[in-house]
């Protein structure tokens, strides 16, 4: 009894009905085929986000990748200009004799006629013995 008996009801066979049998599974089949192609739509469409966020992430670490090294060479330029600027005022007191004459009496040891060379050793040199005694 707590089951429900199915009924065995007849069909009526008239054109109308058969129309309305034929318009209902129409009906059907055109639900089943848009809930078809919106799956498909649905599932192009989240493919293509995963394809935009994930390229975006790699372009973003590639860019912060590229600022970080741009940083390290200005760095580096800066470096370098100063070294250019150190080497040419080097290259305009080569161009003085005076002062060619003065590089080799200091580093050759290198005198005039007549002239003694005394080395006194640099303050660094002093408070490296200093703290070498008191140790």
């Amino acid at each position: 009894m707590g089951a429900i008996k199915k009924k065995n009801v007849a069909k009526i066979q008239t054109s109308y009905a058969k129309q309305q049998e034929a318009a209902e599974i129409n009906v059907g089949s055109k639900k089943k085929r848009l809930y078809r192609r919106l799956t498909v739509f649905f599932i192009g469409a989240v493919m293509l986000s995963v394809l935009m966020i994930s390229t975006l992430v790699s372009q973003s670490s590639a860019l912060d990748e590229k600022r970080a090294e741009k940083e390290k060479l200005d760095q580096e330029l800066a470096l370098l200009k100063q070294r250019e600027v150190i080497l040419e005022e080097e290259i305009v007191k080569l161009n003085d004799d005076e002062y060619i004459a003065k590089l080799a009496r200091k580093d050759y040891f290198l005198s005039e006629n007549d002239e003694v060379i005394f080395n006194i050793p640099e303050k660094k040199e002093k408070n490296e013995e200093k703290e070498k005694s008191t140790n």
